[in-house]
């Protein structure tokens, strides 16, 4: 009986120093702080402090995310050529969008980088679910500049860690069907979503709504990022088919879908979301886009087609800008004395009130505290409305409502 029990005893030994080295030797989830860790861990701030930005700056969806990325860095250039005392550096992740594996590892790398406050993005509202759990267990706030999805603020899973600077899809949705169905005036449609939780939850909201409305709407389904030949979903759309709704994110694959299209000889009107805001990728002429609301008159935008853009406007990437104004102005308060803890970051985040002469997105940007409807905490509390945008003969984006 004895040497079972000390057998067991070796066992059970054995197993804990296994299970020690792991945890030392494996990823951020077994060697994460708690949140109430994270969450007090003093930073010195330093005279120069960490930002990250997460964001697809290769793959599929690198047209938007090396955007979001320079925009971002934009913000840093103009606030470190004001600023004589203080500094910031971007520390970047590759979100690699559609391949979610590689947002969970960003995510990780910027819970356990002890210098960094607060990041910009993730992108897709699919990255921002799967990096929930390492965000949260490292305390660290995430101001997302183009994840949509309404779920993201409304379901209290990722409050008081989850801020946007786009509206949502329940403010999107029904802008985009309402045109369609008001101006349009289309009574036949198709609805295509791509099989992620950006686009199946705009498209869940469109399809509504047009049937509400006495819409036939006939909904199908593609994996947009791994289709080269959409010639079988081509020819499931009826003829008499009037527009086809394609909230997808890779705009060179809506390209393509467009072009097939209409090589069918289907004239059908194409009407995209935000994600496929992409002049020089989405081109086909008499499409739609619905996009975020944004300041065109301001300044800001002017200088960054002189400098970064290189003579591109990459509106996309805008809100990202102002995302990395909210954590930048955030850090700066609760870096005041010197030191900071990622919770004092989330509480600034959580009181931003940019004036509407200071943001590039047209409103003031303030947060919703409680859920208001389809607005919940972490969504911007009066949000201008979406655009609609045609594209002409010439592949031109022009503001249409």
């Amino acid at each position: 009986m004895r040497k079972a029990l000390t057998a067991a005893l070796t066992a059970l030994a054995a197993l804990a120093t296994l299970a020690v080295a792991a945890g030392t030797a494996g990823g951020s989830t077994a060697t994460a702080k708690s949140p109430t860790a994270s969450d007090t861990a003093m930073i010195t701030c330093g005279r120069t402090r960490t930002l990250g930005v997460a964001a697809p700056i290769t793959g599929a969806a690198a047209s938007i995310g090396t955007q979001q990325l320079r925009w971002a860095r934009y913000w840093v250039t103009r606030y470190n050529a004001r600023s004589r005392r203080t500094k910031f550096r971007v520390v970047q992740g590759d979100t690699q969008l559609p391949d979610t594996a590689q947002a969970i590892q960003v995510a990780e790398r910027f819970a356990s980088n002890s210098q960094m406050l607060g990041m910009v993005g993730p992108a897709g509202s699919q990255e921002v679910q799967v990096s929930t759990a390492p965000l949260r267990r490292g305390g660290i706030v995430n101001v997302s500049g183009s994840a949509t999805r309404t779920s993201l603020t409304t379901d209290s899973t990722r409050r008081g860690y989850f801020f946007r600077t786009v509206p949502n899809d329940d403010q999107q949705g029904p802008r985009v069907a309402n045109y369609i169905r008001g101006t349009l005036r289309h009574t036949r449609v198709a609805v295509v979503d791509a099989q992620n939780s950006y686009s199946t939850g705009l498209s869940d909201t469109v399809q509504s709504v047009l049937r509400s409305r006495g819409v036939t709407v006939q909904r199908e389904s593609v994996n947009e990022a791994d289709t080269t030949d959409f010639s079988s979903l081509v020819a499931r759309i009826p003829a008499n088919t009037q527009s086809v709704y394609i909230p997808w994110q890779l705009a060179p694959k809506a390209q393509l879908f467009g072009q097939q299209l209409r090589a069918a000889g289907k004239r059908a009107v194409l009407f995209g979301s935000d994600g496929l805001f992409d002049p020089d990728s989405f081109r086909i002429p008499g499409s739609f886009v619905s996009f975020f609301p944004i300041n065109l008159s301001s300044p800001v935008i002017r200088a960054y087609r002189r400098g970064p853009g290189r003579g591109k406007s990459e509106l996309f990437g805008l809100p990202s800008y102002a995302a990395a104004d909210v954590v930048g102005k955030a850090i700066d308060k609760a870096c005041a004395n010197g030191t900071a803890t990622r919770a004092e970051v989330r509480r600034f985040v959580n009181q931003t009130n940019i004036p509407k002469a200071q943001s590039l997105l047209g409103f003031r940007i303030k947060f919703v505290q409680r859920r208001q409807g389809v607005l919940g905490p972490g969504d911007m509390a009066t949000p201008a409305n979406f655009g609609i945008y045609r594209i002409n003969n010439r592949g031109a984006y022009v503001r249409v409502s």
